[in-house]
């Protein structure tokens, strides 16, 4: 590893694995990637591939069996053990997760949700500067400071991903990993939240890591790509380069089976004729 790299993240040699003995499952294997500041780098691949693994070993919840893994300067290849240290973390690296129904809490209120993040992170200030903050939080959304009176349950689904954003910008972090943050979103939606994520990413310069199946959403929105299978990366280089001219079979595959702008299904001839 460089020691001397300006990547904000730098993984290498990154080994996981799953079971005892012989039942021992290899998530992860050698795999190794760095992440500029101000840029997005895109893991892909299918279910299994490892991508939620490493997301999961770079933001510390879950420890590597070999391997390093560098955030800002500092070896996070084990997880934290104090809460000092993982308020530190925090303050670097956020998570904006799959769901936000399942993580934000449905009996808080918005304003509540992100109050509590800002306390969590040391916020300094009264508490009318912090509600203030608040909703500088919620308008960088693209959200007003009105939802912070509302409940989770009053909020669909694209506005309760913004709440989400919000509350890991509220960190000021380096990093934000994105583990299928749009996947649940309909396309309209998601089409709102990557340019929201673009928008964003242009005025404070913050890296992602971004977790993903989809391609369509890589090509929107990553700098670069990790293609992954069965735990092995088979595939890393520019979006340009690795989504228009693949080297890798799998990575071909995997393109050949993203719908296509324009794309219709083939109605099969009736059985009956």
């Amino acid at each position: 590893m460089n020691a001397a790299s300006s990547a904000l993240v730098q993984v290498e040699g990154l080994v996981v694995e799953y079971g005892k003995g012989p039942h021992v499952h290899r998530a992860v294997d050698d795999v190794g990637f760095e992440l500029a500041p101000g840029a997005t780098l895109a893991l892909v691949g299918e279910s299994g591939a490892g991508k939620s693994t490493i997301g999961k070993v770079v933001t510390g919840l879950l420890a590597a069996n070999a391997g390093r893994v560098v955030v800002c300067g500092e070896d996070r290849s084990r997880p934290a053990t104090t809460t000092r240290d993982r308020r530190r973390r925090a303050k670097q690296l956020q998570v904006v997760p799959q769901d936000p129904f399942v993580s934000i809490d449905p009996r808080q209120r918005i304003g509540a949700v992100l109050m509590e993040a800002l306390t969590v992170q040391g916020s300094s200030g009264t508490r009318s500067v912090r509600e203030s903050r608040v909703g500088s939080l919620l308008e960088q959304v693209g959200l007003t400071a009105r939802h912070a009176l509302a409940t989770p349950r009053q909020m669909s689904g694209g506005q309760l991903q913004r709440v989400a954003i919000a509350r890991a910008l509220a960190a000021e972090p380096a990093v934000i990993v994105l583990d299928e943050a749009v996947s649940a979103l309909d396309v309209s939606v998601q089409a709102q939240v990557l340019n929201l994520l673009g928008d964003l990413q242009r005025r404070t310069g913050v890296a992602y890591l971004f977790i993903t199946h989809d391609l369509s959403v890589v090509r929107q929105v990553a700098d670069d790509v990790l293609v992954l299978r069965s735990g092995r990366v088979v595939e890393h280089g520019t979006t340009d380069q690795v989504l228009s001219a693949p080297a890798a079979d799998y990575t071909k595959l995997l393109i050949a089976s993203t719908p296509q702008p324009g794309w219709k299904p083939v109605a099969r001839a009736s059985l009956a004729g």
